[in-house]
């Protein structure tokens, strides 16, 4: 009997301290410093977004002709493939990062070929590369690197 009420005590006061939150990381989270993109986010708002595309047939039917040209070519990277296409009364408004200005001016190409020169306002930006290849490399040995 000695037993089984022992056992039960210890899983007892091990619920408790296991159900208990820790005090210790809420004083580091309020500490650490935040990612701010507030000031961005404040000049995307600026110009032409998304939830402005008209629900007019023809505007609908430019925004889908210019995306399914950009997926096709599959010489653009997948940040390419999703590049905000906003179309409002027949212009043409492009946004987002890509990888290059290659992909940036191939499509801008695209959607000109489909609406003309004067119809496109090219809000695209080059991404700045990331450190995922540096990453990978530091993890190869002297004899992967060819050394």
């Amino acid at each position: 009997m000695k037993k089984v009420t022992l056992l039960f005590a210890m899983a007892l006061s091990a619920a408790v301290v296991f159900s208990a939150p820790p005090q210790a990381t809420a004083a580091q989270d309020s500490s650490a410093t935040k990612a701010d993109n507030s000031k961005k986010n404040k000049e995307a708002s600026k110009g032409v977004t998304a939830d402005q595309q008209k629900e007019n047939k023809p505007d609908r039917e430019t925004t889908r002709q210019i995306r399914r040209a950009v997926v096709k070519d599959k010489s653009l990277s997948i940040k390419a493939h999703n590049v905000k296409i906003i179309t409002t009364n027949g212009k043409v408004t492009l946004k987002g990062p890509v990888k290059s200005e290659s992909e940036k001016t191939t499509i801008e190409k695209i959607a000109e070929g489909i609406v003309g020169k004067g119809n496109i306002t090219n809000e695209i930006e080059v991404a700045p590369p990331t450190d995922k290849g540096k990453e990978k490399e530091k993890g190869k040995s002297d004899k992967e690197k060819g050394k």
